[in-house]
């Protein structure tokens, strides 16, 4: 890759589309100036130009979720990034994977990622309690609550199970993953992290 060739926009900056390269997820969307790309280059690891801060960040320096650069590729008019990194963590801040976890429909069926928006829902009310709210509730009542709604709701799904109706089955089951996304939340661990685990029981 030849820097100069690079088509800059009027402020220094090129957009720079991050890829995971494991399994080709659109992560997120950043800009780099030609400072971040030499960092970038120079280190293998996702380094960005901030435009609210109006300074270079390298990903994950404060969150750990950093990003190992692969590969990057520059499109036919030069004037956008693809680059495909080794994710540690998530990429959002929310706490989901991708930063492209909602859609305009809003239909569940159609979203893959439905369990990051989940998450991402979650740790947002966490962050900013809306007060009245189920999820604010749970929190403020702790740990010990937390845990016994999720040990009521593996129960109910047993109970679910005995019946015919799926309906009944289906939202039990989704109650209890509700309630484990507020867990997973209480304890700051992401639904990738899981992922993961899965991922390596499939060997």
């Amino acid at each position: 890759m030849d820097p100069t060739q690079l088509k800059w926009n009027a402020d220094g900056l090129i957009p720079v589309v991050v890829q995971d390269a494991s399994d080709l997820t659109v992560l997120m969307l950043a800009y780099m100036n030609e400072d971040a790309l030499k960092e970038t280059l120079d280190t293998q690891q996702a380094t960005y130009y901030s435009r609210s801060r109006q300074a270079l960040w390298r990903k994950g320096e404060t969150s750990g979720h950093t990003q190992a650069v692969k590969d990057i590729r520059y499109d036919c008019d030069s004037d956008t990034l693809l680059m495909q990194v080794v994710q540690t963590g998530v990429a959002c801040h929310t706490g989901a994977k991708s930063c492209f976890y909602r859609s305009f429909d809003g239909d569940v069926s159609a979203s893959a990622n439905v369990l990051d928006e989940l998450y991402a829902t979650v740790a947002s009310r966490k962050k900013d309690p809306v007060p009245g709210s189920y999820t604010d509730y749970l929190f403020n009542e702790g740990i010990d609550k937390i845990l016994k709604k999720i040990g009521e709701e593996a129960s109910e799904i047993i109970i679910a199970s005995k019946n015919p109706d799926d309906d009944d089955l289906i939202g039990e089951v989704s109650d209890f993953i509700y309630h484990l996304t507020v867990l997973l939340n209480d304890r700051e661990i992401p639904f990738e992290a899981i992922y993961q685990r899965l991922k390596e029981r499939q060997k």
